[in-house]
């Protein structure tokens, strides 16, 4: 029986993946990637040739039982995303779970994740916070809105930039036009920027300057 190794990847600049995540790459037997077009320029990078297959959120439910098996069999594994840490609003998760549930051992190395800078530079309190991923598209997006509207901890959703606007007029209503807010796009990546203020104030920037990239948003806690 072999080992589930979990490789964070970077979520911009090449230069954060670490020593030990291209070590684990090089020596696995099977790497599974999200989106092998895309982890596949990163292992060219790094001149890594291990074998890739797929694993994303259309497949892993199907693939789940014969991985494990590989497993079983002394197959070692990686899982990777195509940026940051699997399983955090990635895949993952599914997989992690069923080898818990068959002994079979896990790792997750340290490395890059999309909210823990977001969090840090955005000047709010992170004694205590919580990381909420995407909010509901459709269906269960009020009631999960109120619910957050009381929650004290400091916040972090991720969101596509076309959905921004929607989201931060959402904050308006359900939080307050004065919450403080943070929004950091393109984090680790040349066009790299952090914008502060109320929730009524980033609306408005963004409303004036629509955004482009991949996007973190913090929000203070209620009071």
């Amino acid at each position: 029986m072999s080992k589930l190794y979990l490789v964070p990847t970077p979520i911009g600049n090449l230069k954060d993946i670490t020593f030990r995540a291209i070590e684990v790459l090089n020596e696995v037997d099977l790497i599974l990637a999200e989106d092998t077009r895309t982890s596949g320029k990163l292992l060219k990078h790094f001149e890594i040739s291990t074998q890739m297959q797929s694993h994303h959120m259309h497949n892993e439910h199907k693939t789940v039982d014969g991985l494990v098996e590989k497993l079983k069999s002394g197959v070692s594994i990686a899982v990777i995303s195509d940026a940051g840490t699997p399983a955090i609003s990635d895949p993952g998760f599914l997989l992690v779970r069923a080898c818990v549930e068959h002994h079979i051992d896990v790792e997750c190395l340290p490395g890059a994740t999309a909210f823990v800078p977001a969090l840090v530079n955005s000047g709010l309190p992170n004694d205590k916070f919580v990381f909420e991923g995407f909010l509901p598209v459709k269906k269960g997006r009020q009631t999960r809105l109120k619910l957050l509207a009381e929650e004290t901890r400091t916040m972090m959703f991720y969101e596509s930039p076309h959905k921004l606007i929607k989201t931060l007029t959402n904050f308006c209503e359900y939080f307050g036009e004065d919450r403080k807010v943070s929004v950091s796009r393109e984090l680790t990546k040349l066009y790299e920027e952090t914008i502060r203020g109320t929730a009524k104030e980033v609306l408005e920037h963004y409303t004036n300057k629509p955004p482009k990239g991949e996007i973190v948003i913090v929000v203070g806690g209620k009071n």
